[in-house]
């Protein structure tokens, strides 16, 4: 025997779906005009379309018993339902199915453990799910909700779907009991809260610590309000393919510390505000292929990271870019693309993709905003070496001890110019020979026109300019020619200039050889 209504009156709407439920049959309230089916319009919906949140709460809570043979559930479509349908700390056992239903109150599934919940095409005031378990599929495909989504530490075994969903952000006039205020063991300000991501005022979706097991398809989806993320496990992948994220703060996307096999924030996504994800781990693709990030101060924060491919091509890329202490197994990007700094101090990667030009390469590490730094010129030289071009690492390797330069003190910074000019800072030693030849040269000629003086009479000697001018270019005197000749004149010059030369030349090779054949530079 069936139990009788909790409900002095149900309206004909109401037993429809009272009577449906045992047997899990749908209720379609819908007219088939799609300009009065619209849920954004449910608002002005009359009682026969009108169902009170009471009843299908007391449905899925056990009001009516499940046919024999049969599954219960709640399936309906094109209803308005009024009040706030609260589900917290239930324990469901049927699904719940709304389609191009208006709900003007608050879904509450916190602390819930239900089968799956699906929601599509409706407009939806809030849904409330923190903690909840959902044992099924989470979906919200089409919907529109206007007040945010809050689903911290929840946990879906199925997919969650957002596909084509439209999320504002709670306004700041919301319940306060939705809102982060001051709490006593939280001592700061407002602006300090904002600051650190606690005040939901700008987030769309409140998600820190949900594990999704299936995958999160959001492609399509459209914001006003960012993804709050922080600690999120999306165990079959999180995509965004054309998503459209304006955040309210200063931050689109906010998944600090995130897990993922990949995520997909390409072929379209945008993102209005920096996108967040410090400490992220992610076991597969992070694609950011054909997106469109804009923030003038900081665009990608993608500091301390894991990730075994990145693909940074956007199609527009406007602020900042922090790549610092990640390690990256393979990169594929265009350095071109970057228009403001890169932040690469301790950043690592296995493989560079794409068929960069070096110089544009070269450029990409020289985009530090806080100046030299040494571990991402090595990085890129280990990189050219390991793929056998050895002369681009030495380029790399040049670039960084003149980047060095800049740092040093005048005596250092000079002696640096002149180790650069001699030998390029040892990875050029063929210029040491090009001065030399040059040297020899000019010394042979000015000799052969102003020959110097024997020293010696006792003896008469025949003077080659040639060998004189090599010994005195050679530090350590070869053919005994300087004591035999004495230069006049001006020429005594051109003789100590050459010997200084020599010393200086020979200096800078042995320098600049033994900075060659450390292994640190290697």
């Amino acid at each position: 025997m069936r139990r009788s209504r909790p409900f002095w009156r149900l309206t004909p709407a109401e037993r429809r779906v009272w009577d449906a439920y045992p047997s899990g049959d749908w209720v379609d309230l819908r007219t088939g005009d799609c300009r009065k089916d619209d849920p954004a319009e449910g608002g002005r919906w009359g009682r026969d379309r009108t169902v009170r949140a009471g009843v299908l709460t007391a449905l899925l809570l056990g009001a009516q018993p499940p046919e024999d043979g049969r599954v219960a559930g709640l399936r309906l479509a094109g209803a308005r339902i009024t009040g706030l349908v609260n589900l917290s700390d239930a324990n469901l056992t049927t699904k719940l199915h709304l389609l191009n239903c208006h709900i003007g109150g608050t879904i509450a599934l916190s602390d819930a453990t239900t089968k799956g919940v699906r929601f599509r095409g409706c407009d939806i005031h809030r849904i409330r799910a923190a903690r909840c378990t959902v044992d099924g599929l989470f979906e919200l495909d089409s919907c529109t909700v206007h007040a945010g989504v809050r689903l911290d530490n929840a946990h879906i075994s199925g997919q969650f779907r957002l596909a084509g969903a439209r999320l504002f952000a709670p306004r700041s006039d919301s319940s306060p009991s939705e809102s982060f205020k001051s709490d006593p063991r939280r001592p700061y300000s407002d602006t300090e809260q904002r600051e650190r991501g606690w005040d939901q005022h700008h987030w769309a979706l409140w998600a820190g610590g949900l594990t999704v097991d299936g995958g999160a398809f959001c492609r399509d989806m459209r914001t006003e309000g960012g993804l709050r993320l922080i600690g999120a496990r999306f165990n079959s992948g999180l995509y965004l393919q054309r998503a459209v994220i304006k955040g309210t703060g200063s931050q689109a996307v906010y998944a600090d510390h995130m897990q993922a096999s990949s995520v997909e924030c390409s072929e379209g996504f945008t993102a209005e505000g920096t996108v967040r994800m410090r400490g992220a781990r992610i076991s597969g693709v992070l694609s950011f292929n054909n997106a469109v990030l804009g923030d003038e101060r900081r665009c990608l924060h993608l500091s301390h990271m894991q990730v075994d491919e990145l693909i940074l091509t956007p199609a527009s890329l406007k602020g900042e870019v922090n790549l610092a202490y990640s390690r990256i197994g393979v990169l594929l990007d265009n350095p071109r693309a970057y228009p403001g700094d890169v932040r690469l101090n301790g950043f690592v990667f296995e493989s560079l993709r794409g068929g960069t030009p070096f110089a544009h390469r070269l450029g990409w590490v020289a985009k530090d905003p806080d100046g030299y730094r040494p571990q991402p010129y090595e990085q890129l030289a280990s990189w050219y070496r390991r793929i056998g071009h050895d002369q681009d690492a030495r380029r790399v390797l040049l670039a960084k001890q003149r980047a060095r330069r800049g740092t040093l003190r005048l005596p250092s910074r000079v002696a640096g110019y002149l180790l650069d000019l001699a030998v390029g800072y040892g990875y050029r030693p063929w210029l040491a020979g090009a001065w030399f030849a040059l040297l020899l040269a000019a010394g042979t000629i000015i000799f052969a026109g102003h020959p110097p003086a024997q020293v010696g009479l006792d003896e008469r000697r025949v003077f080659h300019a040639f060998p004189y001018t090599l010994d005195l270019l050679v530090p350590v005197s070869v053919f005994e020619l300087r004591g035999a000749w004495e230069p006049v004149g001006w020429t005594q010059w051109v003789a100590n200039t050459l010997i200084a030369c020599g010393w200086i030349l020979a200096t800078a090779l042995i320098a600049g050889g033994t900075r060659v054949l450390r292994p640190s530079s290697a």
